[in-house]
């Protein structure tokens, strides 16, 4: 992508130059940004799925034995290379949306810039285009990553700058990318223990931990937002209170000032984790090998309806990023109901858009393309033909009624568009007709209008 460029002359031959200087790299500029509010956005979102383990796999053992390499960390919690036809599959198997996690860190430099591997962002940027090749949703976000935000109360300062350098350079990355790329703010860790522990029976603390919530997601829209190009419309997904649902209906939970009005809450569904996670009796719980009891499918209408009266029916949609049971030690067939169950309560309330979790071997097959229990791959296909209307393709951009490029207003589009647009940069002349010029259609002239003219030259 190209991040400056320096005028030194503004001629015809210094124009001409430019235009060689189009890469490929630059075809995502054109993508637009539908007339959809984000709840028409959720609903279309259909069922999802997680690439769980994979991006977001971390460890100081992985840069050690690793090669350096971004397919280090891809694979080392267990998942194979991350194909193309891997991804379509998911298609295939008629999932609407894909969520990737990422640790970001992973390659970061270490001279205190935070700067994000070249290398590991354009293998996150391949897997992304790959899915929005294959008409998925992307949910792209920042995942536990070793847990360093976890210091934020004790070292505020010094996290902040860290996450909000990650935010600023994936902000930058995908600026061009249309609206079926969702950023998420955060997984599950924001919400800090040493601060207000849940289970302790006070109060202490709550207030400040939940500000502190607040707060980073407050800075997260806000450099999504002031990034520029499609950011400034992308529908964004801010992380609840730990992802708890209880939590994150709490009051004390505030989401974001959003001038775009684009953003949906994540929680997370492992309720009751005694069967979901516990695979053998723990000091905390006794490990469940079946699910789906009176008392336990009241609680799950209740926690549904919970997020609906809390947002949904305040014209906030939501997202349930992860919902999931291990298959160790369980009823094959509990496991079934449960995340067929989850499904459906989630889609018959509307504007809640379930998003199953899913590692290596897990449901999905990683190596034959498809879902490895045919019964509850036919569920969920059900409950999507029953419940999920997919919305039709509108724009924002009207038919052009001018000719889109023409900035000097002389019929043609051609070099001495370009060098007009960037006389206007510089503050030495004005545009003749400045919607014309507006090729991004972000009511602002920038680089990227100028990225875009020299596209329509080229092709031209």
């Amino acid at each position: 992508m190209i991040r400056k460029i320096i005028f030194t002359s503004l001629s015809a031959v210094m124009a001409a130059s430019l235009l060689g200087s189009y890469s490929a790299a630059d075809t995502r500029a054109a993508q637009p940004m539908r007339d959809m509010t984000t709840m028409e956005i959720v609903n279309d979102m259909g069922i999802g799925i997680n690439l769980g383990n994979t991006f977001e796999s971390s460890g100081d053992w992985i840069e050690q034995w690793g090669d350096g390499t971004p397919n280090a960390y891809e694979t080392a919690w267990g998942s194979p290379t991350v194909t193309e036809d891997l991804i379509k599959g998911y298609a295939a198997e008629g999932f609407d949306s894909l969520r990737i996690p990422v640790a970001w860190s992973n390659m970061m430099s270490k001279d205190g810039s935070f700067a994000i591997s070249d290398k590991y962002m354009a293998r996150v940027k391949q897997v992304t285009d790959w899915a929005l090749d294959a008409d998925l949703y992307v949910i792209v976000n920042l995942h536990w990553d070793g847990g360093w935000l976890e210091k934020l109360p004790t070292d505020h300062d010094n996290v902040m700058k860290k996450y909000n350098a990650i935010w600023t350079q994936v902000s930058d990355e995908f600026k061009d990318y249309g609206d079926k790329l969702i950023f998420e703010s955060q997984n599950e860790e924001l919400g800090w223990n040493d601060v207000w522990n849940q289970w302790s029976g006070s109060t202490n603390g709550k207030a400040e931990s939940f500000g502190y919530v607040n707060e980073v997601n407050q800075s997260f829209v806000d450099i999504v937002r002031k990034s520029g190009g499609n950011n400034a419309k992308r529908h964004l997904l801010i992380s609840g209170y730990n992802t708890s649902i209880d939590l994150t209906c709490d009051p004390l939970f505030k989401m974001p000032t959003d001038p775009a009005g684009r953003c949906a809450v994540s929680v997370h569904y492992y309720t009751p984790s005694t069967f979901t996670i516990l695979t053998e009796d723990a000091d905390w719980g006794k490990s469940a090998y079946t699910w789906g009891s009176d008392a336990e499918l009241a609680e799950l209408k209740q926690q549904m309806d919970l997020v609906k009266t809390t947002f949904v029916d305040k014209g906030i949609p939501v997202i349930i990023g992860e919902y999931g049971a291990t298959k160790d030690n369980k009823d094959p067939e509990s496991v079934r109901r449960y995340l067929t169950s989850v499904c459906e309560a989630a889609l018959s309330r509307g504007g809640i858009c379930p998003v199953m979790w899913d590692v290596t071997d897990l449901h999905y097959d990683r190596k034959t393309y498809k879902m490895k229990d045919n019964e509850l791959h036919s569920n969920l296909l059900a409950l999507k033909e029953k419940y999920v209307t997919k919305t039709p393709v509108t724009t924002t951009e009207p038919a052009p009624s001018k000719l889109m490029g023409d900035a000097n207003k002389d019929g043609a589009v051609n070099v001495s568009d370009l060098v007009t647009v960037q006389q206007f940069l510089l503050g030495n002349g004005d545009l003749a007709d400045w919607e014309a010029a507006d090729l991004c259609q972000d009511t602002e002239i920038n680089i990227y209008d100028i990225i875009l003219l020299r596209k329509l030259l080229i092709t031209q």
